[in-house]
């Protein structure tokens, strides 16, 4: 496990890839992974905050840059049209650009209603992926690419391509929902099969080509398969499905002197961690401790699987006292590289502005910012 030493002198993009690798640093990167709720942000200017996004926060409180994601299209090119189907009163009914249709209410952000999804039939397949995912796209690149490819090596970010919606069964459940998904694990896993198969060679040839003009530190891979008790799939279906598509990822990035292979998944990692160690991920988040995860125990198994995250988001919306307290239940993950300090998940709009500005304040004393 690597050591914090502080006569070290490492800049934001090397600290954030040796940190991933539990490499010796000279402190912890000072970045939260998680934004906010919009509804947070509506409250915190009410308090005194006076920005207008995530990042504004980021930037007034001196936040690190962190990790930067790529803003490359991994999904749908062309997405499917964005359209108000119906209204009703405080609800309405919408399509989104990844085909979902749901009900949501307004003025809200919450977890909306799903009704249909885009993927019921091989045939629907078929014609998404000759219609909508062809890795070749010119249009996967913003016009200002060269741009913001200067702009990311001038701020020192480590640099990340994927994020949320992309990943294997993340996607899948994009694609399907997740109960049809699971039920064609059993019914349909030949096109489970093809499906996740074709996912990985696609983002694959996207990777080859952005590293043609930058180099990739940081390949995300977006899950969410977990539930408050566990994984929604089994040890063994993982191992059939996912872990082979993993292993070529985490070949490729090897290949090509790409560090950093994470996964982003919610609820209960008891089952998880193990079979993403094997699949070699070596960096994992979000960790709710609302779901039972305690990352003190996880980094004493699992010590060369970094850990992201971890700190109970609901402790923000008590009093200060609690707000230590949480940081002193998971003190020890301060003395040692692996780890990178974050709630466990979005900034929920109960929590104060003043009551963040404190987590930061106490935050940066832990990690000598």
């Amino acid at each position: 496990m690597g050591r914090i030493d502080s006569s070290l002198k490492l800049g934001n993009r090397e600290r954030m890839i040796r940190t991933c690798l539990n490499q010796d640093v000279d402190r912890l990167p000072f970045w939260h992974i998680f934004g906010c709720w919009g509804e947070t942000l509506q409250r915190w200017k009410s308090e005194g905050f006076n920005g207008v996004s995530d990042m504004d926060w980021m930037v007034s409180l001196g936040f690190d840059a962190g990790f930067s994601t790529l803003p490359v299209n991994l999904g749908f090119c062309p997405a499917f049209e964005w359209k108000v189907l119906s209204e009703d009163g405080d609800k309405r009914t919408i399509r989104d650009h990844l085909g979902l249709t749901f009900i949501e209410r307004k003025g809200r952000s919450a977890i909306p209603f799903f009704i249909d999804y885009p993927v019921k039939s091989r045939e629907d397949w078929e014609a998404i992926k000759r219609e909508r995912l062809d890795p070749n796209s010119p249009e996967r690149f913003p016009e200002d690419w060269h741009d913001v490819l200067s702009s990311i090596k001038e701020k020192d970010a480590a640099v990340q391509i994927g994020s949320y919606p992309y990943g294997l069964f993340g996607t899948l459940r994009d694609f399907m929902g997740v109960e049809n998904l699971l039920t064609n694990f059993c019914e349909e896993p030949e096109l489970v099969h093809e499906i996740m198969d074709y996912l990985t060679d696609f983002w694959i040839a996207i990777y080859k080509r952005v590293l043609e003009d930058i180099q990739i530190d940081h390949i995300h891979i977006w899950e969410d398969m977990s539930g408050k008790h566990g994984p929604l799939i089994s040890p063994a279906m993982f191992r059939e499905f996912m872990k082979p598509n993993y292993l070529k990822i985490v070949d490729f990035a090897k290949q090509n002197n790409i560090p950093v292979i994470s996964v982003d998944t919610d609820g209960n990692m008891d089952i998880l961690m193990p079979l993403l160690e094997e699949s070699g991920i070596n960096a994992v988040f979000p960790f709710e401790v609302q779901a039972g995860c305690d990352i003190l125990e996880y980094k004493k198994q699992y010590p060369g699987v970094s850990i992201i995250g971890g700190i109970d988001k609901r402790k923000l919306t008590m009093d200060r006292d609690m707000i230590d307290k949480e940081l002193d239940r998971v003190d020890e993950m301060f003395h040692a590289s692996g780890y990178i300090p974050s709630l466990d998940h979005l900034i929920h709009p109960e929590i104060s502005y003043d009551n963040f500005l404190y987590f930061v304040k106490r935050l940066r004393l832990r990690i000598g910012v």
